[in-house]
């Protein structure tokens, strides 16, 4: 296809991120302008038929002018300060400015755990998928206030694409100060070229991706390749698109060659993969190479005799990433048995698991239904 963009004009789900370069004046707290514009580009591509979910940062940066910072803080519990009150702020400004165009809007506050969670991930799928059919505009942010180190997203370029799964989008458009990904970084080299499209799984990309810009902001090149990976999971294409030009996005609903197009090329995973993979690993599992080997073509069960080593602290019904003797991800899975068990019981067959433990929950460490793929 000479223009690939052209086939994002059929497409109806997106998801729209926009960060806090965006969104804040350095010093003078929401860039309010910003919000206008983009809510009438909301509103036109709805009128086109389009759902749209908006993935939005700001409240720690608009916290941070009320509180007169101008430097983000390092500190957790000073950046749980400026989000609770940012958050005010910014989504008033979005509801006003979204009502002009007789918009509803809904404000969503997710944190990872929320999605590693079987039955809240559920619950956000459905609350989600209950204001799309409702007409509403959903506005998604991490739940800065609550989250901790251990469960937050670290960008919101991964919360878009983590949405991107959950709803089924059939595009994620992440709104950058750029006006997409370069071969180098064009704020040093005036001669960089855009990379108009490309395969997302492309490994020539990565090292084409640079660090983000100005201080507000958590995420850069790097992170919204990595998040246009994990959209590819679920069948989604990635726009990397400047949202400094007001019209880019109609520009793109239309079909022009605008940003950079990030396509999937591999089959999408289903919904309960994609919820495994958002879960945080709590431990590693070794496999022999004939347990890598019968994974990777015919997606088997983990079997305890085909495991070398277990590591982590892991209860049954947790995470673990599954790995090749090198060290190399093959799959990641939900364990029947926790670190002491499954410790005991690897190296033999499964008919021993109920003289070893004196009990037998199932024969496999990994059922295939609690297994995702992943190299």
């Amino acid at each position: 296809m000479d223009n690939p963009h052209q086939q994002l004009v059929n497409t109806k789900r997106w998801v729209i991120k926009i960060g806090s370069a965006l969104l804040t004046k350095v010093g003078e707290g929401l860039d309010l302008e910003r919000i206008r514009w983009l809510s009438g580009e909301i509103a036109e591509l709805r009128s086109q038929g389009k759902e749209i979910v908006l993935v939005t940062s700001g409240s720690v940066a608009a916290g941070m002018q009320k509180l007169g910072w101008t430097t983000r803080p390092a500190a957790l519990h000073q950046l749980q300060a400026a989000a609770s009150i940012g958050q005010m702020d910014l989504i008033q400004a979005y509801a006003s400015e979204c009502s002009k165009h007789d918009i509803l809007t809904a404000q969503i506050l997710l944190t990872h755990s929320d999605l590693s969670d079987r039955e809240r991930y559920l619950n956000a799928r459905s609350a989600l998928h209950s204001l799309l059919e409702l007409g509403v505009l959903p506005v998604v942010n991490e739940n800065d206030t609550i989250a901790t180190d251990e469960i937050r997203f670290g960008d919101n370029d991964t919360l878009a694409a983590m949405t991107a799964n959950l709803v089924e989008a059939d595009v994620l458009v992440i709104l950058t100060d750029q006006d997409g990904l370069f071969d180098s970084d064009p704020r040093q080299n005036p001669d960089a070229k855009l990379i108009a499209a490309s395969a997302a799984s492309n490994p020539e990309l990565d090292k084409m991706a640079g660090e983000g810009s100005g201080s507000l902001g958590r995420g850069g090149m790097a992170t919204k390749l990595s998040a246009a990976r994990r959209a590819a999971r679920s069948g989604a294409a990635t726009v990397i698109l400047s949202g400094k030009e007001p019209e880019n996005l109609r520009y793109l609903a239309a079909g022009a060659g605008v940003g950079t197009l990030l396509w999937p090329d591999d089959e999408p995973i289903t919904a309960r993969q994609q919820w495994l993979m958002g879960h945080i690993p709590k431990g590693r599992v070794v496999l022999d190479n004939g347990a890598v080997d019968v994974v990777r073509q015919q997606g088997s069960s983990i079997l305890p005799i085909g495991v070398k080593l277990v590591e982590g602290t892991f209860s049954r019904g947790e995470l673990v990433v599954c790995v090749d003797k090198q060290g190399r991800e093959v799959a990641r899975g939900l364990v029947n048995y926790n670190i002491d068990e499954a410790g005991r019981i690897i190296g033999h067959a499964s008919n021993e698991i109920e003289s070893l433990l004196g009990y037998v929950d199932e024969p496999e460490l990994i059922h295939r239904d609690n297994l995702v793929i992943t190299d």
